[in-house]
């Protein structure tokens, strides 16, 4: 894992995360980058603990075998759920997680009302508890579960009317009870930031987290004497269906790219060649 051009592992329970995987390349531009989106198992925010934490455990096997140098969780529901055992399980593998934009949204909240937008598995998890004691204790926070919306973004929907109705049924009453500040606390949602900053008044802050991780993996490599020089490569991987993954990459990630066909055991580029993922 010291190899200062090896790649840097990221993964989330579908595409969302390519929201932080592009907020990595922008800031990072000469880092190998390996992308795995768990969507045989999409949405983790309606799984149990337990079940996330066995996903979590899989594909970091897999990214130690691959000879990843980092690993980036790029999901709130598997950082709350397994980011404190996968650190154990590797106590000197540089894991960097997720979590809601709580701090800076009660930073930035003129109003003392913040919305969170987020999965169940979120909303309900200790670290979510954790970070609203910590953080949010001069601020009202307003939570609101988003059932259904990884679906559909996983999907390629960014902006059909079904989805702006939906957007506008849980956004509406935050905005109702004087949030100005909105976080949204998955990874799948910053792809909806243009539909929602056509849904809310101009004032309405939106905060994620995909720039933080970015920058917090850059101090980390730097400091470790880690950072990457020259050509840089990205793989994807999907545990789902690769060519469903491949037709979404050009919305999602701004290009097209093959897709290999992870299952835990090996993967499958295309459905045509081999490739062996280890033993996992």
């Amino acid at each position: 894992m010291s190899d200062c051009n090896a790649p840097v592992g990221v993964f989330d329970s579908g595409v969302g995360g390519l929201s932080v995987l592009r907020e990595i390349r922008r800031r990072l531009p000469h880092e190998s980058l390996l992308y795995l989106a768990d969507s045989a198992h999409v949405p983790y925010g309606e799984k149990s603990p337990e079940y996330i934490r066995e996903r979590c455990r899989t594909i970091a096997a897999f990214f130690v075998e691959q000879g990843a140098k980092a690993l980036v969780v790029a999901c709130n529901t598997a950082t709350a759920a397994g980011v404190t055992e996968l650190r154990e399980l590797y106590p000197d593998w540089p894991i960097i997680g997720m979590e809601p934009a709580v701090k800076p949204a009660a930073a930035a909240t003129r109003s003392g009302v913040v919305g969170v937008l987020a999965t169940t598995g979120t909303l309900k998890s200790a670290r979510f508890a954790a970070l609203l004691d910590r953080f949010a204790g001069d601020v009202r926070v307003i939570t609101q579960p988003c059932p259904g919306l990884v679906e559909r973004i996983e999907a390629g929907d960014l902006d059909s009317l079904a989805l702006r109705v939906m957007l506008q049924g849980w956004v509406e009453p935050l905005l109702a009870q004087g949030c100005d500040t909105l976080i949204l606390g998955c990874t799948h949602y910053p792809f909806i930031r243009p539909l929602l900053s056509r849904l809310v008044p101009r004032d309405i802050r939106l905060i994620d987290t995909g720039a933080a991780v970015a920058r917090h993996l850059a101090e980390v490599l730097t400091e470790r004497g880690r950072l990457a020089g020259g050509e840089s490569s990205c793989r994807f991987y999907c545990s789902g269906d690769p060519q469903r993954m491949a037709e979404v990459l050009p919305i999602l990630w701004g290009e097209q790219a093959e897709v290999e066909l992870f299952s835990g055991r090996n993967s499958r580029r295309g459905g045509v060649s081999q490739f062996d993922a280890g033993d996992n």
